[in-house]
């Protein structure tokens, strides 16, 4: 397999790669990510410098991946096209205490010693699979858990003037019988 960890100090142009692993590879990873299978994978960009001692990694991924319906269970598949960037920054401070903010720039993070491209496209796959995988034609399915004796919530009952809108009926109704 070609090369997939570049240290940072010897990154000083523009560097290509392009990670394909093969069909044992691919299975090993796709029971890591819990999913049925893994057909295709591909991660092919480049990692680049970028203003003093900064690196930007922009590469395009690409996988075919096979699922469980969550209704069914049968057999669902997903094809994955997306662009990916990283900016890691060597000036980058990392967040103290128990309450962190989400930063403005969700691709930067810390510079790293050596950039593993693999690492990258793993986590990358494993963000873009889908969470509710559904085979065609499968409708969501509605699920209500109440306690015996009593009527489930609905969705309608969760809205927010759902109550209001039961006085307003209630009230509209009670005019009709006194007219």
């Amino acid at each position: 397999m070609p090369e997939s960890r570049f240290p940072v100090a010897k990154i000083r142009d523009i560097v290509s790669f392009a990670v394909e692993p093969d069909a044992a590879a691919r299975d090993a990873l796709a029971t890591e990510l819990g999913i049925v299978g893994l057909k295709k994978l591909r991660f092919i960009g480049t990692l680049a410098p970028s203003g003093g001692r900064d690196v930007t990694l922009e590469a395009d991924l690409g996988a075919t991946v096979v699922q469980s319906c969550v209704v069914t269970g049968a057999p669902v598949t997903t094809r994955i096209d997306e662009e990916v960037t990283r900016r890691y920054l060597s000036d980058w401070i990392e967040p103290e205490g128990d309450e962190v903010e989400m930063p403005e720039d969700d691709n930067a993070e810390a510079l790293p010693s050596i950039v593993d491209v693999e690492a990258v496209m793993v986590e990358a796959l494993a963000l873009a699979l889908p969470l509710f995988p559904r085979a065609e034609g499968v409708e969501p399915v509605e699920v209500s858990v109440t306690e015996p004796g009593r009527a489930p919530m609905t969705d309608e009952d969760a809205k927010p003037f759902a109550g209001l809108r039961a006085l307003r009926d209630g009230l509209s109704g009670n005019e009709d019988k006194d007219a």
